[in-house]
């Protein structure tokens, strides 16, 4: 490694720190991340340490086939081996776009090793006709009314030449942003950082801050395991709640815990969730967006407000409490973060059903939906896989009414495969000229996190393992009851047990042949589980007991 200009006296016992990048120019959310990690550089060299940055696979959510979720244990699987199998002390991890945080944190884990997260930041406030317009959450609103005729495809194409402004994830509160304030608010980065901008000269300071960090991090031994705690994940919840948060964060915080050994399960998120208002007034569960909730105080004042809900306790990164992240934090916008007293009973956090069609339970967001819709009956209009549902959406005599409950099959962890953002099915073409915005729609599949309406997701088993959601036919009547947590698909018992006999006769074949679609297909957990390969659950440690040569 001198080959690379660096002197005799760097190699006399510095501590060794991995920058694990996720870099790219296919994923635009990632795309500034190498001049962050000069900044982390400069301050591993401050404090005396001997930075050397790696990459690792970087999972773009816009552009990745058939879905970056198919990718993203692979990504957990290159990071643990390329932490463990290098002579490194301790890693930071830089990531951004929806998976590749989870995925490296995951990978990470399973080493153990001292490790601390910089995030990409988000990407500055959308602007189009002097209005702040949010990524995901305008396009999906803007799309439905080109689709509905109000939207001329020209100012379509001006607001997405208005949307992207910068470097960064979405400024919307999508799985990006909700996965880092749920790294903030566990103590796994340093203050700050789910809310700077992305171009902000201050993440750039930050990042400068976690080269230090990291480097008394492994002169104190502070590892992941001594870290994280159930109490960490109590803590993550709550405040997944009180953002408004993505969806997609029960399956990454699932697998997350899965690697450490820690017992969460999806009913968690509900029991502990409940009685937490959203106080974040974010798209899409809002009318605010990233840049706005980082002048009003960010996470440490979100935390600081609703600081009875939290465990202050708890061990960070920093090796102080988890309180001194936001003690004394101020809002100053209340309009953008809001006042407990103020949205206390509204629906929040993430409701976990139950019944014959989700055995193990499928969820719903209840503040991004229609409150009217939460408790519901209609009869279902099925799709057998994204095909079908592309192939007759749009179609003059689709037998559909506003009523009438979408479902989509095919589209779980292997029905996909990886689980695809697709569970918001855009609304028929009929319905949308009639007015209609919203409408239950019921799937395997996940949503984006910028995404709205009254969504049930993550049906649980899929379809494709032979969960009750395959024998759901057109016609039958689905009851809703989001308050009671119950889903049920009407039919009487004897019915049900037929339909799973017709379909257990016709066992799904693994169709993937070859390569790691084949390992994953064989191999991936159901979604109430977190999704992560069966193999790979747990900790091997950092130990490599032989050499290389």
């Amino acid at each position: 490694m001198k080959s690379e200009g660096l002197p005799d006296d760097v190699f006399d016992g510095r501590p060794v720190v991995g920058i694990c990048n996720t870099w790219s120019e296919l994923t635009p959310c990632n795309r500034h991340l190498r001049d962050l990690a000069e900044h982390v550089k400069r301050g591993v060299w401050e404090a005396g340490g001997l930075p050397l940055e790696f990459p690792a696979m970087s999972l773009g959510e816009t552009q990745m086939r058939p879905t970056a979720m198919l990718f993203r244990n692979l990504l957990a699987m290159e990071v643990e081996e390329s932490i463990r199998g290098n002579p490194i002390d301790g890693v930071v991890l830089l990531g951004g776009c929806d998976k590749t945080t989870p995925g490296q944190l995951m990978g990470a884990c399973s080493v153990d090793l001292p490790t601390v997260i910089i995030s990409s930041g988000p990407m500055l406030n959308g602007k189009h006709c002097g209005e702040d317009i949010g990524s995901g959450t305008d396009v999906w609103k803007f799309s439905e009314a080109v689709r509905a005729g109000e939207m001329k495809i020209d100012e379509f194409l001006a607001a997405e030449a208005g949307m992207s402004r910068s470097p960064g994830t979405c400024m919307t509160m999508g799985s990006a942003s909700t996965f880092a304030c749920i790294v903030e608010a566990m103590g796994l980065s340093l203050p700050g950082n789910a809310t700077i901008p992305a171009v902000d000269a201050r993440r750039a300071a930050m990042s400068h801050l976690t080269g230090r960090t990291i480097v008394d991090m492994i002169k104190n031994d502070r590892r992941l395991s001594t870290i994280l705690t159930r109490a960490h994940f109590e803590n993550a919840i709550k405040v997944l709640t009180a953002i408004g948060g993505s969806t997609n964060a029960t399956i990454h915080l699932l697998a997350i815990a899965g690697r450490l050994g820690i017992d969460l399960t999806l009913d968690d998120f509900d029991r502990i969730g409940s009685n937490v208002p959203v106080q974040a007034n974010i798209k899409p569960s809002g009318d605010y967006l990233m840049e706005h909730f980082h002048y009003a105080g960010g996470v440490p004042a979100l935390m600081n407000q609703m600081r009875d809900h939290l465990h202050g306790h708890l061990d960070t990164v920093l090796g102080q409490p988890i309180e001194t992240y936001y003690e004394g934090a101020k809002v100053f916008n209340p309009a953008v973060i809001q006042p407990i007293e103020e949205v206390a009973g509204k629906p929040s956090g993430i409701w976990v059903l139950k019944g014959n069609i989700a055995p193990e339970g499928a969820i719903i967001k209840p503040s991004a939906a229609s409150e009217s819709l939460l408790s519901h009956t209609g009869r279902a209009v099925v799709f057998e896989d994204i095909e079908d549902y592309k192939a007759r959406i749009d179609s003059p005599d689709l037998d559909v009414d506003e009523n009438s409950i979408l479902v989509l099959k095919g589209c779980g962890p292997k029905g996909y495969p990886g689980m695809p953002e697709v569970g918001n099915m855009a609304l028929p073409k009929k319905l949308l000229e009639q007015g209609v915005r919203d409408m239950v729609r019921m799937s395997d599949a996940r949503m984006s996190g910028t995404a709205f309406g009254t969504v049930i997701l993550h049906v649980s088993p899929e379809a494709e393992a032979g969960g009750p959601l395959a024998v759901v036919r057109s016609g039958d009547v689905i009851e809703l009851d989001g308050p009671g947590r119950r889903l049920t698909l009407c039919i009487d018992d004897a019915e049900m047990a037929a339909r799973l006999e017709i379909r257990a006769a016709q066992p799904k074949e693994n169709p993937h042949v070859r390569g790691y679609a084949k390992l994953y297909y064989d191999h991936v957990q159901q979604a109430h589980e977190g999704a992560d390969l069966d193999f790979l659950v747990g900790c091997s440690g950092s130990v490599v007991e032989r050499e290389s040569h």
